[in-house]
């Protein structure tokens, strides 16, 4: 009988962990257009650093 308490309130524990994990996840997700936007920076840096020491890829 105790075995199954604690089956279900593990089983429990397990499913609120999971919601916690995807809600928080869904809360704190970066934006496509910071994403997209930080993504071409790091590009336009690239390339010039490339232009300017005419680095060979």
């Amino acid at each position: 009988m105790l075995a199954k308490i604690w089956k279900k309130v593990c089983i429990a524990i397990l499913i609120f962990a999971c919601l916690f994990n995807v809600v928080s996840k869904l809360v704190h997700r970066v934006s496509f257009n910071k994403e997209v936007l930080s993504s071409a920076q790091y590009m336009y840096k690239q390339y010039k650093y490339e232009n300017e020491k005419n680095v060979i890829k």
